[in-house]
């Protein structure tokens, strides 16, 4: 876990941003360090905004942070993300690392900016990013939600329904799941086997062959 004055300022950290910007604004916590991906939100200030909660699970840059590697992983400015009830916040992650570099812990900041949208040409500096991007990230509400939006996400990237699949086009969709962390999450594999309608021993055939190609 996160040493216990890294924590206490990012605590700090968190209340101060919040109250600075008022409760349009969530400011959220992950402690990246326990290798904890069912739980990794140790703090929130007005988590209303997503639906989430302390002891809540990660969102795609912490299952980023945890598959990759020190250098891998950048702090992701001023991007846009969706909420499960529709609202779209204008965020930015930041990683804390340790002294090898590696990341540790994650400090996002989402603020909701749904009403602004409507008044986009008047508030257009505002709400600009910093790259423009076709369709927002959703914020899942717990790894069940986020490890749903990966099996739909392989679908649209393979482009046909399960029914209609071939092997290999099977094989492209656990790539992507693979290399988007979704094995890194609790019976994740049990939950891939019975949508792809395959044995745990074909998923880790299909991941060797997607690693080769």
């Amino acid at each position: 876990m996160l040493d216990a004055s890294t924590l206490q300022f990012l605590f700090q950290l968190a209340k101060g941003v919040a109250r600075q910007f008022g409760p349009n604004c969530e400011v959220v916590v992950h402690d990246l360090a326990s290798n904890d991906p069912d739980s990794s939100i140790v703090a929130i200030e007005n988590g209303q905004i997503s639906g989430r909660k302390v002891g809540d699970g990660p969102s795609h840059a912490v299952l980023e942070a945890l598959r990759g590697g020190k250098g891998t992983v950048e702090d992701h400015l001023c991007y846009l993300t969706r909420t499960r009830d529709g609202k779209i916040l204008k965020s930015t992650t930041i990683y804390i690392r340790d002294d090898d570099g590696r990341p540790i812990g994650m400090f996002g900041i989402n603020y909701d900016i749904t009403l602004m949208l409507a008044m986009e040409d008047a508030l257009k500096q505002f709400t600009a990013t910093e790259r423009d991007e076709q369709e927002p990230e959703h914020i899942s509400r717990n790894v069940s939600d986020l490890l749903d939006e990966l099996i739909a996400q392989s679908v649209k990237i393979v482009g046909k329904p399960v029914a209609l699949m071939t092997k290999e086009d099977k094989v492209k969709a656990i790539q992507f799941l693979n290399e988007t962390g979704a094995f890194l999450i609790t019976k994740s594999g049990d939950k891939v086997c019975k949508f792809f309608g395959i044995s745990k021993y074909t998923l880790y055939s299909y991941i060797d062959e997607a690693k080769e190609t």
